[in-house]
């Protein structure tokens, strides 16, 4: 059985003290691949760096919506430098946030909407990050991704993933069927997750991507504290549970779904 976890914040200083061992652990638990996503230029340069010494780490490279003040002319030329490292295997985490509120919208869609046609120029999926702004962004999205169609671009068959997905279910079915994948994570192991255990059930398991988010949204019983890629198991036994299939296949599928996503090698 192999495991990936595609969404995963390596890059952080909550783990400059155990790296080596929350690694160790990971592997223990049958993950093959990680994916760290950046959140701002640092650490998307960290995220990269990481991916350089480690076979198994990829890295996306991108300014988070809540870091959208930390934009200037230069970041997208850093951007573009760092998109040519080979283990750069996504544009992310990018998007929009209108529950934090720690960047003016109209900044935030500009910056998404560069760095959407920098995922485009780089054929380079995305890695979306959404919070109470799915009315706003899935509009954004969907002509992004008829766009690359119209335009034979192959990326629009595979264009990214809604991470941490959290809207309803037409919006689900929207986003498939434009070929987006919906990242699952922690959250729908809680107890209190029974309405998006509901509509991940009626989601098919082949546009599912299992993700932790570590170190945030760490699955039951761990809710609450650090969570790491180990962790990801949780989530692959709860989609298990919820599909009434065994974790070898969910595993399976989730990461075969990975894989032709990011298109970063054959699981072994």
């Amino acid at each position: 059985m192999v495991l990936v976890d595609t969404h995963c914040h390596l890059n952080l200083n909550l783990y400059e003290n155990d790296l080596e061992k929350v690694l160790e652990r990971a592997w223990e638990q049958g993950l093959v691949r990680i994916l760290i996503p950046g959140v701002d230029l640092e650490t998307s340069q960290c995220a990269v760096a990481l991916s350089d010494k480690y076979p198994n780490l990829f890295a996306a490279i991108g300014i988070h919506p809540n870091e959208a003040l930390s934009w200037k002319v230069e970041t997208l030329v850093a951007l573009k430098k760092l998109a040519l490292h080979p283990k750069v295997v996504a544009v992310g985490e990018i998007g929009l946030d209108f529950y934090r509120d720690k960047a003016p919208g109209q900044l935030q869609m500009e910056i998404f909407e560069i760095q959407l046609e920098l995922a485009a120029s780089l054929n380079r999926p995305v890695i979306i990050h959404c919070r109470n702004a799915m009315q706003e962004i899935w509009p954004i999205l969907k002509n992004w991704q008829e766009n690359l169609a119209q335009s034979e671009n192959p990326l629009s068959k595979s264009p990214g993933v809604l991470h941490s997905f959290e809207s309803s279910l037409d919006i689900a079915q929207e986003a498939i069927a434009h070929h987006f994948l919906i990242g699952i994570n922690g959250v729908i192991t809680f107890n209190n997750a029974i309405q998006r255990q509901q509509i991940t059930t009626k989601i098919p398991l082949e546009k599912i991507l299992l993700e932790t988010d570590a170190p945030f949204l760490s699955p039951h019983p761990y809710r609450g504290q650090r969570n790491e890629p180990a962790l990801i198991i949780g989530v692959a036994q709860k989609l298990a549970d919820l599909f009434l299939k065994s974790l070898p296949e969910v595993a399976d599928i989730t990461t075969h779904n990975a894989d032709r996503l990011f298109a970063w090698g054959v699981s072994t």
